[in-house]
């Protein structure tokens, strides 16, 4: 019995918490922005904000997220309010108010707070393009917000983490120019790469005419499954693209982190014991220590 997979698998899983609790992570020197997207949809892009958030927040880190998708799941996911009526980052972007007024706290995640998004957020592409300093609305707001925080008295955020619609619009833009990181989940499946070069097009654009610091830091695999030959071949594929940028901790396919967000929680909070909340917070680590 002792020989079995699954006797394996649980070994393995003893032995990597094991080396997650004796890790000593540092705070970054500053707060770090990473915007994560990617226009291809299903790729566990909100999925992924979530949780590395989450296990961050878990680390001990101070941690916000920021929702720009109108679907507003990152809202729902980590449990905070974002009805119609609900001030989210669509008040920040196009009535000027300050994060200060929007940002709400995870209930069940402590040192995680979120500024949400509603569905008014659907229209602000278009109201958007008319307004002054229209693609540095959202950077505007973070700096002046993290000004509010040292004033406070309260402490300095580490990581910001702004979650993007699946397009490549405005609000992605706004993104891409208050962030200096992007992380950019890839699933483990067939056409992995596809849609990529559009991405990275428009990231070169935005350093070219935006904001020259912006660079791809991470690539983060997701959906992996150990027991197919594709899964192998996909991550041998995107690390020949992205030598330095792939994290050697792949998200698996998870009923777990799945069922989580139904219940508004990360995975972190709904079954820390799984193996998906294992595979976050390793995740998490290795981009602290990727700092």
């Amino acid at each position: 019995m002792s020989d079995s997979p699954l006797a394996a698998q649980l070994a393995d899983e003893q032995r990597r918490r094991r080396q997650l609790s004796e890790l000593k992570l540092e705070r970054p020197a500053e707060t770090r922005v990473i915007t994560v997207s990617n226009q291809k949809g299903g790729v566990g892009k909100t999925t992924s904000t979530v949780n590395l958030a989450a296990a961050l927040a878990d680390h001990g880190f101070n941690v916000l997220v920021i929702d720009i998708d109108p679907q507003g799941n990152a809202s729902t996911a980590l449990g905070v309010p974002h009805s119609a009526e609900t001030d989210s980052i669509y008040d920040v972007l196009i009535d000027d108010l300050s994060f200060a007024d929007v940002v709400a706290d995870c209930p069940d995640v402590e040192r995680l707070s979120v500024v949400p998004a509603t569905i008014h957020l659907a229209g602000a592409e278009i109201e958007l393009v008319s307004l002054v300093a229209r693609e540095q609305r959202l950077q505007r707001a973070l700096e002046e917000y993290q000004r509010y925080r040292e004033t406070e008295g309260l402490d300095r955020l580490d990581y910001v983490f702004i979650d993007c619609p699946p397009s490549l619009g405005l609000l992605t833009v706004n993104a891409f120019v208050a962030a200096k990181e992007v992380l950019i989940p890839i699933q483990c499946e067939y056409y992995a790469l596809e849609g990529l070069s559009q991405l990275l097009n428009n990231i070169r654009m935005i350093q070219k005419h935006l904001n020259p610091v912006l660079r791809v830091s991470t690539i983060l695999l997701t959906m992996y499954d150990a027991r197919t030959n594709l899964a192998a071949q996909v991550v041998d594929e995107v690390k020949d693209h992205f030598p330095n940028e792939v994290l050697e901790a792949k998200i698996p396919r998870s009923v777990r982190i799945a069922e989580a967000p139904s219940y508004q929680q990360s995975v972190i909070s709904y079954d820390r014991s799984s193996t998906g909340a294992l595979a976050y917070l390793e995740a998490a680590a290795e981009i602290v220590r990727r700092s």
